[in-house]
């Protein structure tokens, strides 16, 4: 781009933690030289902020609008005319308030393109329920907000492990219920989408968590293994798609397996998010693949119990900053590239009278047949189910 990056930050849940890891993210050395940070809050809340912090160099200025804010610069845009009072931990329906302003305002933003990605601060769910917010969370609204179709995906990742749910925010006891044959499909095709897409990997490797301890014991211990998953993960194969499974999830992870895949999918939320953060750390991000544009978020809640005493650490703010300016950098290249793709050539004879570009065969030039046909993802799995393949990523 001829100009840096501009990316909308939402101020969450004043009472909590958002202020203080977003500034924190915010002064680190060279942040304003790769984007332009438009922060959708309350200047008067970011200053209080700023000088808690005691962030002496950081300058933040006002902007009447995102579209207003100037290159390489820190901006508040005002999401109303008055800020609510801060209750540190405390939240009140005035600061829920304020939090889906934030939210509204940035999306707008982002459709008008004032902004070109998105990052979240941290809100409390309960608190923001209401006339204007009645979702489980930010992904969900997103989704309904976009309002053209977009099926979107929550992947928590960081620079080793990528996560992606069959089902997100849903009470256990509604989690068997929503693993189907099409959900599962979904989250394997949006994830194989997402890795080529959003972090540039080719050829990916999937790996797919079974629902049932020990993927089900063959049947002992539930049959949505054989029925569901399995079914599907041979219909992934059959397209091309390079996956495998269903792996029991505590050997999976305690065993090292993860480290052999580029993305796995999960079927519920603790089942994938769990170990993911016990991996990842601070340094996790949550990532809403599907949508037209990029958001992210750190991995963390509002933190209640610490707030407005300095003591959040903001490194998973300040990596989702980075890495959703990384996969629009990463759309764009990959956009650019797909747009005019090369002509397929076919190497079987045409029809009587129509002509067509050919090819010639590879077995005819080199007698080798089929076997050096290694790259169509047909046929991958035959090392067994759920081992991984050797595969040149």
């Amino acid at each position: 781009m001829s100009r840096p990056i501009r990316v909308g930050i939402t101020h969450g849940e004043i009472n909590g933690v958002g202020y203080e890891v977003i500034l924190k993210a915010l002064a680190e050395e060279g942040m304003t030289d790769i984007c332009t940070p438009v922060l959708f809050g309350y200047y008067s809340v970011a200053e209080k902020c700023r000088k808690q912090l005691g962030l002496e160099d950081m300058k933040i200025q006002r902007a009447s609008s995102a579209s207003a804010a100037p290159d390489g610069k820190i901006s508040v845009v005002e999401v109303g005319r008055e800020a609510p009072e801060i209750t540190p931990g405390n939240p009140t329906p005035e600061t829920g308030a304020s939090a889906v302003a934030a939210l509204e305002m940035a999306v707008n933003a982002l459709q008008d393109g004032a902004v070109d990605v998105l990052v979240t601060a941290p809100i409390c769910k309960e608190n923001v329920q209401g006339e204007g917010f009645n979702f489980p969370g930010h992904t969900e609204f997103l989704e309904n907000r976009i309002g053209d179709g977009a099926k979107v995906r929550m992947i928590l990742f960081d620079d080793f492990v990528r996560v992606a749910l069959v089902s997100t925010h849903l009470p256990i006891s509604k989690v068997a219920a929503a693993v189907t044959p099409e959900s599962v499909r979904d989250a394997i095709d949006s994830l194989n989408i997402s890795l080529k897409r959003d972090f540039g990997i080719v050829r990916p490797r999937i790996a797919v968590l079974s629902l049932n301890p020990h993927a089900g014991d063959g049947g002992l211990l539930g049959s949505e293994e054989k029925e569901i998953i399995s079914p599907v993960i041979e219909a992934c194969r059959e397209d091309g798609i390079i996956v495998f499974g269903p792996f029991a999830a505590d050997g999976f992870f305690a065993l090292g397996d993860y480290r052999k895949f580029d993305g796995i999918v999960a079927m519920y939320h603790d089942q994938g998010l769990a170990p993911f953060k016990t991996l990842a750390g601070e340094r996790g991000v949550n990532f809403t693949a599907g949508l037209p544009f990029v958001r992210t978020s750190p991995d963390h809640g509002t933190a209640f119990p610490i707030a407005w005493k300095g003591m959040a650490d903001a490194t998973s703010m300040r990596e989702a900053i980075y890495k959703a300016i990384d996969i629009f950098r990463r759309r764009e290249i990959y956009d650019e590239a797909s747009a005019n793709p090369l002509r397929k050539f076919v190497s079987d004879k045409p029809d009587k009278g129509e002509r067509q570009e050919r090819m010639p065969r590879k077995d005819k030039q080199d007698g080798n047949g089929d076997n050096n046909r290694n790259d169509s993802g047909k046929g991958e799995n035959k090392t067994g189910e759920g081992e991984p393949l050797e595969t040149e990523i």
